[in-house]
C-alpha cells in the first residue's frame, strides 16, 4: 500500500482551451503557453516533497503521451466526471482505500505554492479525514483525504467565491473532521497573473523556473 499520494489535476495546454480567462489580453497560444510553464513549475513543487509517490489526473483522455513526456516518473490517472466536483470525487475514490492510505490533490494554477503547505497537508490528514487548502477567491488549492466522502465534493457548485464555505457546511452538517491549510491564491485572471510575476520576479532563488522564463519574455499590460 502506498503511503501518501499527492496528484495534480492538470490538462493539456491546448490554445483556446488553457487559461482561457487571460484571454484577453493573452492570446489563446500565449495564454496554451503559460500553462504549460505552471504545470512543469508545479511538478517541479512536487517532486520536492519527501517520502511520497506522485501522479497527474490528467485531461483529455487519450493524451497520455504528452504526460508521460513531461513526468515519465509519476502515475497517470484519467480524470472522469463532468464537473470538477465530480472528477475530484472520482479520483479520491478511486485511489483511496487498499491502494493509498493519504491522498493530496492540488491545482496546476498556483506554481509558487510554498513546498511546506503540501508536507503539511499530509501531516493535517494524521488528525483530519480532510484537509484543505482556502484559496483567496473561495475556492480552495489543494483537498486530502484519508477515506472517500462521496458526498463531500460532488454537490459543490464549483468556480463559485462560495466553494470552500459550501465544502465546509457539508463537512460539518455531515461530522466529518477537517483541517485548514494557510490561505493562497490561483492564477486565473490577468491581475493575479502581475501578482504572480510580481511575486517570483522578487525571490532570490528562482524554483518558477518555466515560468519566470515565461515572464521575462512576454511583457505584460501596463509595462513599459
Amino acid at each position: 500500500m502506498i503511503e501518501n499520494l499527492l496528484l495534480v489535476v492538470a490538462k493539456k495546454p491546448i490554445p483556446g482551451v488553457a487559461k482561457t480567462r487571460l484571454c484577453p489580453p493573452l492570446n489563446p497560444e500565449h495564454a496554451a503557453e503559460l500553462y504549460g510553464c505552471f504545470l512543469q513549475d508545479t511538478l517541479n513543487l512536487m517532486r520536492k516533497v519527501s517520502n511520497i509517490r506522485l501522479g497527474i489526473a490528467y485531461l483529455p483522455v487519450g493524451e497520455e503521451a504528452y504526460f508521460r513526456t513531461i513526468a515519465p516518473e509519476m502515475a497517470l490517472i484519467p480524470q472522469r466526471g463532468n464537473s470538477l466536483g465530480e472528477r475530484l470525487e472520482n479520483l479520491l475514490t478511486e485511489v483511496l482505500g487498499d491502494r493509498v492510505k493519504k491522498a493530496v490533490v492540488i491545482g496546476s494554477d498556483s506554481p509558487n505554492l510554498p513546498v511546506e503547505y503540501l508536507a503539511q497537508a499530509f501531516e493535517l490528514l494524521t488528525d483530519n479525514p480532510v484537509v484543505l487548502g482556502p484559496a483567496e477567491d473561495g475556492g480552495y488549492y489543494l483537498v486530502g483525504m484519508k477515506e472517500p466522502h462521496p458526498d463531500l465534493l460532488r454537490p459543490v457548485q464549483m468556480s463559485t467565491p462560495q466553494v470552500l464555505e459550501d465544502t465546509i457546511k457539508i463537512a460539518e452538517a455531515t461530522g466529518v473532521g477537517y483541517s485548514l491549510l494557510p490561505v493562497w491564491y490561483d492564477v486565473d485572471t490577468i491581475t493575479d497573473l502581475i501578482r504572480l510575476r510580481d511575486d517570483i520576479f522578487s525571490t532570490n532563488n528562482q524554483p518558477y523556473t518555466c515560468s519566470f522564463a515565461w515572464l521575462r519574455r512576454n511583457p505584460l499590460p501596463g509595462d513599459s
